[in-house]
């Protein structure tokens, strides 16, 4: 599932082609995504203008005088931009063009994406309201961290998944943060000392800094706007290593599964 930076990526990828573009059309070759996409969608888009393309969380907002078009890639979505009409291919669901000449295609074999559109200001919506601070942003710091984690007995990683505390630090940036931080991913929340706290912030921003710089992650389906696949986990320390020797202290990786999800970690680094 793409993550925050790989959404990052496609939002970066995608904003100079589609900022200030008047929406010519918008085709619907197949509605059915993870919510159904709203059948007056290409009416409300058609001859406006994209003023600001931004991301809250995993979610793309494209932002129009009139509302904010509400992106989010799924399982397996992925946003190309394009130069020329080439032929839509079986996954090719919906195609957003463009005044300047380009399109927008939104490709996705799963279908649990979604193009939504909100009438009202965005961060009332449903999906965002509930949302914890953006993890690289100003207001998630140590003194918000702290207060969090203070008397939660939940395991850690759990706890830095749960988008009402943060959002957007996926499985794989979880486990990489942990080990990053040195923080066994089994501990509570209210175990940890403010000095591991600290670690753990800084190493939740650097690692999810270095996989927006490299394009993300991609396990399946990713592709950032340009059809490449992210490389972040080329030098992953745990995620996907299991059974291998740890990149710092030779210990083998060990895997157990967290709230349905696997958790990557070294038994000797992350004590």
């Amino acid at each position: 599932m793409p993550e925050l930076p790989e959404v990052e990526t496609t939002r970066r990828g995608i904003h100079d082609h589609l900022l200030n573009a008047t929406v010519s059309e918008l085709i619907v070759r197949n509605g059915r995504l993870r919510w159904p996409v709203p059948t007056d969608l290409p009416q409300l888009l058609a001859g406006k203008t994209i003023y600001s393309i931004a991301r809250r969380a995993k979610y793309l907002l494209l932002g129009f005088e009139h509302g904010t078009l509400i992106i989010h890639l799924g399982m397996s979505g992925s946003l190309r931009i394009l130069t020329e009409a080439f032929p839509a291919e079986k996954h090719d669901h919906l195609d957003l063009l463009l005044s300047n000449g380009k399109r927008l295609r939104y490709h996705d074999p799963r279908r649990f994406g979604s193009w939504l559109w909100c009438n009202t200001p965005i961060n009332e919506h449903p999906l965002l309201k509930a949302l914890g601070p953006e993890p690289l942003a100003n207001d998630f710091d140590a003194p918000y961290f702290i207060a969090k984690l203070a008397s939660r007995k939940t395991a850690i990683k759990q706890l830095i998944m749960d988008n009402a505390i943060v959002v957007g630090v996926g499985n794989i940036y979880a486990s990489e943060s942990l080990f990053r931080a040195r923080i066994n991913p089994t501990r509570s929340g209210s175990s940890l000392t403010e000095s591991e706290i600290n670690h753990l912030l800084t190493a939740i921003k650097e690692t999810l800094n270095e996989a927006i710089a490299a394009g993300g992650s991609t396990l399946k389906d990713y592709v950032d706007s340009d059809g490449r696949e992210g490389y972040f986990m080329i030098n992953s320390y745990v995620y996907g290593r299991t059974e291998q020797p740890c990149r710092l202290c030779g210990t083998t990786i060990k895997t157990i599964r967290q709230g349905q999800r696997a958790t990557f970690y070294c038994p000797q680094c992350q004590l």
